[in-house]
């Protein structure tokens, strides 16, 4: 039996760290060696996070501090590094980690843009610029060949993730326009991260729906607007509006585009089916519509398309759970593509029901 690879997390404390620790636990081809949070440094992960207690080889492990200058002692000891700060916090880390060759995957938006000065427009300084052309956008569906053996891998935003995989096989292949694309996406709370915050206190967000971020405004937009248009071959821009629904995980994205003439909805079916595999993402036949219920805990995709003959509009649909798909597990699926396993190594496929 192959020995497994040494697998580490910084920012083990926040939710997509949680999740990453639920993903790696049942890797047949990994092993958790390292945990890091400063926040929570000293402390026993179980304390952390308590639904780890008892867990062999997961609830045992202690917290540790990490800065830059630990990164040659975490490449003595780990293969492979899964960061899981938030934006602006990770970029010099991640740096660090991949100077002191390790293999890295990011899930903060620190290495999604290839382009400096978008970067800079909506996040600021950038402390590594040069690293951005070697990073891999870590969208499987979209990147396999470029993942294979990549070293530093950008896992995708929840909101892109759910964005994209409806829209870039219709860009490809032509079956819709690429002015005017509207994107509607909602997402749970769990989005937010673990810190709480007056917007997605519980008895705030519980009883609301409340769009954020609109006009523009979200962070998100460029990454998008970045890979429709690799798709595309040529600039894209996208309305795109968020928003925080009353339930835990998940995400459910409605773009709507125009139709070029003579586009059908199955035509649309059948260029995702043939542009994205059917390996972790699923088109559903006509008539059915996805759920997030249906997602819930799971690494797949549900995608759908319809058309509105009246107004000559494609609505290109998408659920997905945000933890396991659109963050933690997106990222552990592009790590297995650049080892050359099968991309759904040790990701749950079957949502939890109900």
């Amino acid at each position: 039996m192959t020995t497994p690879l040494r697998a580490g997390v910084i920012g083990v404390g926040g939710y997509t760290g949680a999740e990453l620790l639920r993903l790696l636990q049942a890797h047949p081809r990994l092993r958790l060696a390292r945990v890091a949070g400063n926040s929570t440094a000293g402390k026993p992960l179980a304390e952390v996070l308590p639904h780890t207690l008892g867990v062999a080889g997961v609830g045992e492990l202690v917290v540790e501090s990490f800065e830059p200058g630990l990164a040659r002692q975490w490449a003595e000891s780990c293969d492979v590094v899964f960061c899981g700060l938030p934006h602006g916090a990770s970029a010099a880390i991640v740096a660090a980690l991949v100077r002191a060759g390790l293999t890295v995957v990011d899930l903060s938006a620190d290495y999604r843009l290839e382009d400096v000065a978008t970067y800079e427009r909506w996040y600021g300084s950038h402390p590594a610029p040069e690293l951005l052309a070697e990073a891999v956008y870590g969208l499987p569906e979209l990147h396999r060949e470029r993942l294979r053996g990549a070293r530093l891998i950008a896992a995708p935003g929840c909101y892109p993730t759910a964005a994209l995989l409806p829209l870039t096989p219709l860009l490809g292949e032509r079956l819709i326009e690429a002015a005017g694309i509207v994107i509607d996406a909602k997402s749970g709370v769990s989005g937010a991260g673990r810190s709480p915050s007056p917007s997605t206190h519980y008895p705030e967000a519980a009883e609301g729906l409340r769009p954020y971020k609109v006009a523009g405004s979200h962070r998100h937009t460029p990454e998008i607007e970045q890979e429709l248009a690799r798709a595309h071959g040529g600039p894209v821009t996208v309305s795109f509006t968020p928003h925080l629904v009353p339930f835990s995980r998940g995400m459910l994205s409605v773009a709507y585009a125009r139709a070029t003439p003579g586009t059908t909805a199955a035509q649309c079916r059948e260029a995702a089916r043939a542009r994205l595999g059917e390996g972790l993402v699923s088109v559903l036949p006509p008539g059915r519509l996805p759920d997030t219920l249906h997602v819930r805990g799971s690494a797949r995709a549900l995608l759908a398309f319809e058309l509105d003959e009246r107004t000559q509009t494609v609505l290109a649909m998408c659920a997905i759970d945000n933890l396991t798909r659109g963050a933690s597990g997106q990222g552990l699926q592009a790590y297995n593509v650049s080892r050359g396993w099968d991309e759904a190594t040790g990701l749950p496929l079957l949502a939890t029901f109900p």
